[in-house]
């Protein structure tokens, strides 16, 4: 850049910069007032994990939104308005995902979408919540991402759609205990990972509750490729089941060398394994005994759940996993709540949220406790010769 010669000019310039740059500040900041549609459109922001290690969590949810968000619009819009979605890539990336929604707040979104995993999620509320900006996430399913419980707070603005961990890690534990009559089991997390973490905890404290006892506990760290050493512990214990609540990268390695060690024992798990990796990862042959918690199944007759699939295999000639399922939800909760509220302004769609209930949506009838969680059903799913079977639906006791 050339440098100004005169004095004046320069201080013209340095002030007209100063200027744009306040401006833009200001912008960026939002000031806590509420966000509203412009003249067209309205703008909603899309942020997930498009790359990086969980991609295909972040792309099926925004896979899911983008198919609602279409066929929205195809019948003319939300209050006589088509919705603009602002798409952006976290990378998988908390802080990514706070710049993200930094990013989209400036830009007038009445609304963001994601991410998609509980950190991300946490990493942008101050964020969105700093701004009146109501954040929907999809399958962020720790209890502090809606309720701060040192506090005894809602996070006002931060809603989720899918099931809560402890609600997960209850029915899996009933299921085993009172189901399947097995009483003796085994634990591996990834300690890195507060989702696998508290999931391991709260599955211990509702299997032992009941009567049941764990025998062995192990973890890892997500770099981790190599189990057998934990593995090799858990089989001189004697359990009669392993719960190996982590993701699927991590789940399919988890399984594949269990089975090369000759441990043949039920393995169980949670949402996070709901991957069309994971098969690939593992070998069909060697998931057959294996069952998660989930929030939906494609065995489901439901004509909801039967005309979403079809549409969504239409749209990406792909089966609709559960973060397809709930990203679809989230738009739709989304659109309806925008219709409750009368109009496209955050502070009254965050109100409208607050106010939802009975919504029919593909994973489930759903309305809203004083956390801001959903209370709705969740799915047993048994994998058998790679394929999801649904074996049945149970509510959380409270």
């Amino acid at each position: 850049m050339k440098l100004f010669k005169k004095k004046g000019t320069a201080y013209v310039a340095l002030l007209t910069a100063l200027v744009f740059l306040f401006g833009v500040f200001a912008s960026g900041c939002g000031g806590g007032e509420s966000k509203t549609a412009d003249e067209d459109t309205i703008k909603v922001g899309v942020n997930f994990e498009l790359s990086g290690d969980v991609a295909t969590y972040g792309t099926s949810c925004k896979n899911g939104i983008m198919l609602a968000i279409e066929e929205a619009n195809a019948q003319g819009g939300v209050l006589g308005k088509k919705i603009e979605a602002l798409v952006q890539d976290n990378k998988s990336q908390n802080r990514e995902a706070r710049n993200i929604a930094e990013k989209l707040i400036s830009e007038g979104v009445v609304a963001i979408l994601g991410p998609a995993v509980t950190g991300a999620v946490q990493s942008e509320e101050p964020v969105a919540t700093a701004a009146k900006v109501p954040v929907l996430a999809p399958a962020a399913t720790a209890p502090e991402v809606t309720y701060d419980e040192k506090t005894k707070k809602v996070k006002d603005f931060i809603f989720r759609v899918c099931i809560i961990d402890p609600d997960q890690s209850q029915v899996m534990a009933s299921y085993i205990y009172d189901e399947l009559g097995l009483k003796n089991g085994a634990i591996m997390v990834d300690k890195n990972n507060d989702y696998s973490v508290g999931l391991g905890e709260t599955f211990k404290e509702f299997f032992t509750a009941k009567g049941g006892k764990i025998v062995a506990e192990e973890g890892f760290v997500s770099t981790d490729t190599a189990f057998k050493p934990q593995l090799t512990s858990i089989a001189s214990k004697k359990p009669d089941f392993i719960y190996v609540p982590a993701y699927y990268n991590q789940v399919g390695l988890i399984v594949k060398q269990a089975r090369e060690l000759g441990i043949d024992l039920p393995v169980m798990g949670a949402d996070g394994w709901d991957s069309p990796k994971l098969v690939e990862l593992a070998g069909a042959d060697n998931l057959n005994n294996c069952y998660f918690t989930n929030h939906y199944s494609v065995e489901d007759p439901s004509e909801r759940i039967q005309n979403f699939i079809k549409a969504y295999e239409e749209k990406y000639n792909a089966t609709p996993d559960a973060f397809a399922a709930l990203g679809y939800d989230t738009a739709s909760l989304l659109i309806e709540a925008i219709k409750q509220a009368g109009e496209a302004d955050s502070v009254k769609i965050q109100q409208a949220l607050e106010n939802i209930e009975g919504f029919e949506g593909v994973t489930g009838k759903l309305s809203y406790d004083e956390k801001h969680n959903p209370i709705k059903e969740i799915s047993i799913i048994e994998i058998v010769d790679g394929k999801q079977k649904l074996i049945k639906k149970m509510q959380p006791e409270k």
